[in-house]
C-alpha cells in the first residue's frame, strides 16, 4: 500500500525543514523515505522571524522539498512537525493550518501534499505589512541583497 493509498500524504517544506537548515536534521533526519525538489504555485513566502510564513496568493510560486515520510514514521512525524508549527486543528489561535495542495516536481509531473500555510490571521497582517521572499526561495535570501 502506498502512502496516499493510506491516507499518508507527502509533505511540502519550503523553510526550516528543507535540507541544510536548522529543523531538517532534527525533524527530518532518519525519517523520510525520500526528499526531492519541487515548486508550489498560488502562495508567497513572506519572511518571518527566523522562518518563513506561506501566504496563498494567485500568482506566486515556492520552492521547496516534496518529503514522503517513511511508512513507519508518518504518525510520529505527523504529529511532530504539527506541533513544530504549533498546528492544532479547529484553533483559531494556531498561526499555520495544514491543508492539501498540488506540488510539481522537478520532472513536471505533480503530486498532492500536505503543506503549513500562514493562517487567516496570520496571512492578512503578513499581505499588508510583511516582507515578501525575493523569488520564493527560503534558502536564497541570504544570497538577496
Amino acid at each position: 500500500m502506498n502512502a496516499t493509498h493510506a491516507g499518508r500524504l507527502p509533505f511540502f517544506v519550503y523553510g526550516t525543514l528543507r535540507p541544510g537548515e536548522h529543523n531538517h536534521d532534527l525533524f527530518l533526519r532518519g525519517r523520510t523515505l525520500s526528499e526531492e525538489p519541487g515548486r508550489m504555485g498560488g502562495i508567497v513566502l513572506y519572511d518571518g522571524p527566523g522562518y518563513p510564513y506561506a501566504v496563498e496568493e494567485p500568482a506566486g510560486v515556492v520552492r521547496g522539498e516534496l518529503v514522503t515520510a517513511l511508512p513507519e514514521a508518518y504518525g510520529e512525524l505527523l504529529g511532530a512537525l504539527d506541533r513544530l508549527e504549533e498546528y492544532v486543528p479547529g484553533d483559531p489561535l494556531s498561526p499555520y493550518e495544514r491543508v492539501v495542495r498540488d506540488v510539481t516536481r522537478v520532472d513536471g509531473t505533480a503530486a498532492r501534499a500536505w503543506v503549513y500555510l500562514a493562517a487567516p490571521a496570520v496571512a492578512a497582517r503578513l499581505r499588508a505589512h510583511g516582507r515578501p521572499v525575493p523569488g520564493g526561495d527560503w534558502r536564497e535570501r541570504r544570497r538577496t541583497p
